[in-house]
């Protein structure tokens, strides 16, 4: 109770502010007589009323110019009393001053008695266009706003058909009745009462420590999949120990029946044992037949390696870098989308990339959450093609890593304009082929090789890849590997059926390719859809075995085991097999899958009924940069 009286005074002072600010004016009467029943303190504001006799000048002075048509004193008065931040960042501010304009630039063909000066009609007209070319600009995409562009160069204003609401009589009334709203609500708004300035402060410590909490756990949640992908490969090496110590123990009892171990059984056994890094200079440097060789090189790779220290690096201003991005000439946004690049592409893998990664995210760097209508992600529809193309470039930097997927994923907006900007860039230039890799990576994840099936995207990768010798070879790759992909849902083998014949004589044509990057994709892809009756039936009348048995007499062993594993899926009577893939399925692992189920991360479990061996085509989705680290071709 005592620290009630303590501030009581100050409390009750903080009620009668807001009240006169509210104009609650009975209500003000009544509590002040109250207070005054009870005894109790009642301070006065300091400053006296919330009409504030300076702004009520001011607000006189700028409705007399606006009355008499003073353009140079109204928006004298205008600029150095309405700040800045309102003016350049409220809408309805915005709207409000395109009209002001207006209404100075037409007030001499409204009021004048006889025919209006020239000179200062021209000067007015002037000054009017000149602001359209500035800070007017911002509304040109504006309907309500777009025919006022031609006023400027209109002779005769007052006839046309366009400008007939401008001098209208009910005009000026109106604007100005919304001019006496604004200024009023304006100028109350700048004499805040305390109790409402606390309100605000405490909202915003709120919301900072909620970030602050978000924060912490996302930084909580990467140390704890950094924890589990460690665990995941200790408990890898653990079995594959155990698997090589039973095999161990048999040796040693064949030993004692007096059978021979070889050399070559013994390299095996080694090439297990070491890491992938040492398993090639293992296999061609080292003797197995010297004794102690392979104990001495498995000690030596048990020694840990020195790590280098690696520092994060320093912190940017996030706010002032979307600004420059969205606001900045073409060649300033050119740049800062290439550094942003290059700090994440070359900082050190581990921490220091995981760090500038979720400082991207966590700033929202793509404005991927952002609704305004100006933001990072309009960069892609740039009218400079160098903007476009180092936009794309960072976009497909994001793609590259499993948290940046999820990361765009979560705006469904992000795919539908790199299909629009992949469908519109006509030639084969960097802006395609690196919008191109960031769809093809994003076909790791379910709802996007889904949401790139509806869309058509199917057909767009057929078109194009009937002339795969016009296409670069990042081109051709990553559309065959996103054609394959999509093609290992059922959505996208119903699309194929649609146009069975152009499909196979596409991927026929593509198997006697020059670029041997792309066979593993298009077996893939053949595998896939063969699997649809109707698409069989269509190869079967087309001669595919026997196009097929010639790539088998040409090609390596891994190339003909996989074209008889087609060739068996050509010869099948078998319909679609359900449990095989369903769309019902979970969503795909964001890591980078392989062709033996291996992932750069996280191994998802696949089912019994649906494991694959290497010689198979491949039956899982995977990315060319992803396929070629665990499988050099």
């Amino acid at each position: 109770m005592g620290d009630v009286l303590a501030h009581e005074t100050e409390l009750l002072g903080l009620v009668r502010e807001y009240l006169d600010f509210a104009e609650f004016e009975d209500t003000l009467k009544t509590f002040s007589k109250e207070c005054k029943s009870k005894g109790k303190p009642l301070s006065k504001r300091a400053g006296g009323s919330f009409r504030d006799p300076a702004s009520l000048i001011i607000q006189k002075e700028l409705i007399a110019a606006f009355d008499s048509g003073d353009q140079k004193m109204f928006f004298d008065q205008w600029e150095e009393h309405i700040p800045g931040s309102i003016r350049d960042g409220d809408s309805l501010t915005q709207k409000l001053e395109f009209y002001l304009h207006i209404h100075f630039a037409i007030y001499l063909l409204k009021y004048s008695a006889g025919k209006p000066d020239k000179e200062e009609l021209d000067k007015r007209i002037s000054y009017f266009k000149t602001y359209l070319e500035t800070k007017g600009a911002a509304l040109s995409q504006t309907t309500e706003f777009l025919p006022y562009y031609a006023l400027p160069f209109v002779p005769n204003p007052m006839v046309h058909p366009s400008f007939k609401e401008l001098f209208q009589d009910s005009w000026t009334p109106e604007l100005k009745l919304k001019l006496e709203k604004f200024l009023a609500l304006i100028f109350k708004a700048s004499n805040t009462p305390r109790l409402l300035t606390l309100c605000k402060e405490n909202g915003r410590n709120n919301k900072e420590m909620v970030q602050q909490l978000q924060q912490q756990l996302v930084e909580a949640e990467r140390r704890s999949m950094t924890y589990l992908k460690r665990y995941n490969k200790i408990q890898a090496d653990y079995h594959n120990l155990i698997g090589v110590t039973a095999e161990l123990v048999d040796s040693l009892e064949a030993t004692v029946s007096g059978k021979m171990i070889t050399p070559e059984y013994l390299q095996s056994v080694c090439v297990r044992l070491f890491s992938n890094q040492m398993r090639q200079s293992l296999a061609h440097s080292v003797d197995f037949t010297r004794p102690g060789t392979a104990s001495t090189m498995l000690r030596a790779s048990l020694v840990p390696m020195k790590l280098k220290d690696v520092p994060l690096l320093p912190s940017l201003d996030y706010e002032k870098l979307k600004k420059d991005l969205i606001f900045g000439s073409d060649r300033l946004k050119a740049f800062l989308l290439q550094a942003l690049r290059w700090r994440l592409t070359t900082s050190y893998p581990g921490e220091q990339r995981e760090t500038v990664l979720q400082a991207y995210i966590s700033n929202d760097l793509l404005d991927c959450h952002s609704t305004n209508q100006r933001n990072v992600l309009q960069l892609l529809h740039s009218q400079s093609e160098a903007v476009r193309q180092y936009m794309a470039r960072l976009v497909n930097a994001f793609a590259s890593l499993a948290e940046g997927r999820h990361y765009l994923a979560q705006n469904t907006k992000v795919l539908r304009m790199l299909e629009e900007r992949l469908k519109e860039e006509n030639k084969d230039a960097i802006t395609r082929e690196n919008v191109l890799g960031a769809l093809q990576k994003f076909s790791l994840r379910r709802p996007l090789q889904t949401a790139m099936i509806r869309d058509g995207l199917v057909f767009w990768l057929i078109d194009i890849l009937k002339d795969p010798d016009c296409l670069s070879d990042y081109t051709l790759e990553y559309s065959v590997a996103l054609l394959m992909n999509l093609c290992l849902r059922s959505a996208g083998k119903n699309m194929c059926a649609k146009v069975a014949g152009l499909v196979l004589k596409v991927l026929s044509d593509l198997l006697g390719h020059e670029n041997h990057e792309i066979q593993p994709y298009v077996n893939g892809a053949l595998y896939s859809i063969l699997s649809i009756p109707s698409i069989r039936e269509e190869a079967r009348a087309m001669g595919m075995e026997d196009i097929l048995r010639c790539f088998i007499k040409e090609g390596n062993a891994e190339m003909i085991r996989q074209i008889e594993f087609i060739i068996k899926q050509l010869n099948s009577e078998e319909l679609l097999d359900a449990g095989l893939e369903s769309d019902d399925d979970e969503d795909e692992d964001d890591e980078i899958m392989t062709n033996t189920g291996r992932t750069t991360g996280k191994l998802r479990k696949v089912p019994a009924a649906v494991q694959w061996s290497a010689d198979e085509p491949l039956r899982r989705p995977v990315t060319p940069g992803g396929h070629r680290t665990s499988h050099p071709v």
